[in-house]
């Protein structure tokens, strides 16, 4: 869509040179005489950018600004006035304009305070947008967050957002970590490029780096065509790495060495492509124990966590969890088309006094399953499962309450997806192989 311009000036040949002059050079332009034409405008869509004489013959530019900020907060206004009015312009940009641009003036002059207005309007609109996002999760009448730790999160999130420094995002499995990604992107300058993301966990050893970097036909057996890695299909914007401990410890290598050439070879060719795009890392490991382990590369991690994050568990941000669970209610209520408002106080009392080791995700699971079960108004304690968790008869009474309880939602959502391990995984927001890991050690039975 081509930037729209407007002019409001009494001059006529002034309106015909910048309507030829802004058209040659793609934009829209409208031009009017008066500030009685510039009034009846107010009702047609905003224009980007507002070139307003200071002296019209109808009213004064001065007292024109405010109406303008008023009815198009979001356009920015440059003034357009004689060298005997210099102070008059001073004056418009104390009350909200953006600049002023003296008469006569050069094209290219003019030209350049457009964009630059255009690209300060771009800002504001992005820094507004951030706001607005961060506002559903901290402000208004029923923030979705609550408690300090996650306050800051956020307060975090504002800051480093709209820079491209790597970030490496860290807590237990369903936390949210996804969900901070997709904020971060989504509230980044890099919003109009793609979100490419990577369950570093999910893909055989032998296909993580073609999918990674690329491949060219004939790099290895299968390679019947060239592929298009992650890294290229994120150019533009960002790519999560999501359980990057889990990558094999020899393509960390290779990603550090992209990461710092800000080159990509894709497997099998013999040259290599720039990349841009900003990397958002994740993992549910702690970080020191992964290094030690030998999971996770120790320079590789000091190259992705410029900045880190940490979401803390559910069960120590309690403040969280019923505005949560009350905005799932509504997602979920919504969609199922059923009138379903509140908890009893014995349900939001249960809701909070749970542990909820499966954290967030656990949380939406749970609310969704009680919309469907709930056949009241309201949401009570018999709609809901962790009311009724299945026995720990029978476990190794070594296990901590956390393991143990760990152990049960493992056993519960295997129930409810009939044994599906993949569809429980998935659920539980671990690897397959994390699973299969857990299921061995906690003796469950298939």
């Amino acid at each position: 869509m081509k930037p729209k311009v407007m002019l409001v000036d009494d001059t006529e040949g002034i309106r015909d040179l910048v309507n030829t002059i802004l058209e040659k050079e793609g934009y829209e332009c409208l031009t009017l005489a008066s500030a009685a034409e510039l009034t009846a405008s107010f009702a047609q869509s905003p224009p980007d950018v507002i070139l307003l004489d200071l002296v019209l013959p109808d009213g004064d530019g001065l007292e024109l600004l405010p109406q303008i900020k008023k009815q198009w907060p979001d356009t920015e206004v440059i003034v357009l006035t004689g060298f005997a009015s210099l102070d008059k312009a001073v004056e418009a940009t104390k009350r909200g304009a953006y600049h002023f641009q003296s008469k006569p003036f050069e094209t290219k002059t003019l030209l350049l305070s457009i964009q630059r207005a255009l690209e300060h309007k771009r800002l504001n609109t992005e820094t507004i947008s951030l706001r607005k996002a961060l506002a559903t999760m901290t402000g208004g009448e029923a923030p979705v967050f609550q408690s300090p730790s996650m306050k800051k999160v956020v307060r975090d999130i504002e800051r480093i957002a709209p820079s491209d420094v790597s970030i490496l995002i860290t807590g237990e499995s369903g936390t949210g970590k996804e969900v901070i990604a997709d904020l971060l992107h989504n509230v980044s300058p890099r919003n109009k490029g793609p979100l490419i993301k990577i369950n570093c966990a999910a893909l055989p050893r032998e296909l993580i780096e073609s999918e990674l970097f690329g491949s060219v036909k004939g790099a290895f057996t299968g390679a019947s065509m060239d592929r298009e890695g992650l890294f290229r299909l994120a150019e533009g914007g960002t790519l999560l790495l999501d359980e990057i401990s889990e990558m094999p410890v020899d393509t960390q290598s290779k990603l550090l060495r992209v990461l710092q050439e800000k080159e990509v070879r894709p497997v099998g060719g013999r040259t290599s492509y720039k990349s841009d795009c900003r990397i958002i890392a994740a993992t549910n490991r702690p970080t020191a124990d992964a290094i030690k382990a030998g999971k996770l590369r120790e320079d590789l991690f000091y190259r992705i966590s410029a900045i880190s994050i940490f979401l803390p568990p559910l069960r120590e941000r309690r403040e969280d969890i019923l505005p949560l669970a009350a905005a799932f209610l509504k997602r979920y209520g919504s969609q199922a088309g059923r009138e379903i408002t509140a908890f009893t106080p014995a349900a939001s009392e249960a809701l909070r006094a749970f542990d909820w080791p499966g954290n967030v995700r656990q949380l939406q699971n749970e609310i969704q399953r009680a919309v469907l079960m709930c056949e009241a108004g309201a949401v009570d304690t018999r709609d809901l499962s962790i009311t009724s968790l299945p026995s720990q008869k029978g476990q190794d009474p070594d296990l901590t309450l956390m393991e143990a309880m760990e152990r049960n939602t493992i056993i519960q959502m295997l129930t409810e997806t009939g044994g599906n391990k993949l569809e429980t995984a998935k659920r539980l927001g671990i690897g397959r192989q994390t699973l299969y890991n857990k299921i061995k050690i906690y003796g469950i039975e298939p």
